[in-house]
């Protein structure tokens, strides 16, 4: 869908507030933004071969410039010209050069993570947990694009990422686990203790009661045995009872018992 009218000149879309529309490389067509020209192609643009804009005061096309040099009107308070993004919010928009593209948040909060290749925040850089290239992959709930999402990022312990309103979702849903990985996603503790007193308090079978079984605890990865119960599998290292039945060992290890 092409913008015109007072409304996009005034404000450009409801993506961005901008003074400017671009003219798509790919169809010639114009458009306040590439998220309107994706909405209504089937195709998508290339933001980076943006190389002319049209001026919503005056009709004027140019180059990518900051301001209309007919007119003189500024398109945007915030200009990149890598990403051609114009925007006239101030959300403390940043380039990162690593990550090829525009943040928001302020550079001052965010640090870089080569590893993860991707801007986090500072309040996460000494106890976050890497993985390799992190941002380059979808969405494990939405499969949607994290890179180059305008919708925040969550970065649990396991490392990773999904869509904060994904998480959330997640979370009211009732999954508290990571869908590639189903470590906890938060804090069980809690959780775990009111598993215990429920253990306590449900006396299981005779023919049950003496049934020891291999299990693998999800939330730090380690084997261990111990007492079957309907309740759940309670980790005998670290007291998860977020845990799978495992292959039986076929000697006697080292895991502890129940």
């Amino acid at each position: 869908m092409e913008e015109n009218g007072e409304d996009s000149e005034v404000c450009g879309c409801e993506h961005y507030k901008r003074k400017c529309a671009f003219i798509s490389p790919c169809c010639q067509k114009v458009y306040t933004c590439r998220l309107c020209h994706d909405e209504h192609e089937d195709h998508t643009l290339d933001r980076y071969k943006v190389s002319k804009v049209q001026c919503l005061k005056c009709g004027n096309r140019q180059p990518v410039e900051k301001n209309c040099i007919k007119c003189g009107i500024e398109f945007g308070h915030y200009f990149c010209s890598v990403c051609r993004l114009y925007d006239n919010i101030d959300k403390k928009q940043f380039h990162c050069e690593p990550c090829g593209i525009c943040r928001v948040g302020g550079r001052e909060n965010f640090f870089h993570c080569k590893k993860c290749d991707l801007c986090l925040g500072l309040v996460v850089k000494d106890t976050h947990k890497c993985v390799e290239k992190a941002s380059r992959a979808n969405c494990p709930v939405c499969m949607e694009d994290l890179h180059t999402s305008r919708i925040p990022s969550h970065v649990p312990s396991c490392g990773h990422l999904l869509h904060r309103s994904c998480y959330e979702e997640l979370l009211k849903s009732g999954n508290y686990t990571c869908p590639l990985c189903n470590v906890s996603l938060v804090e069980m503790d809690g959780v775990w203790k009111h598993l215990d007193e429920e253990v306590e308090n449900t006396p299981m079978p005779e023919e049950y009661s003496d049934l020891q079984l291999q299990i693998l605890c999800r939330d730090c990865h380690k084997e261990s045995r111990t007492r079957f119960h309907v309740v759940g599998l309670k980790c005998q290292y670290c007291g998860s009872y977020n845990t799978c039945r495992a292959a039986e060992p076929t000697a006697t290890g080292d895991t502890p018992q129940h």
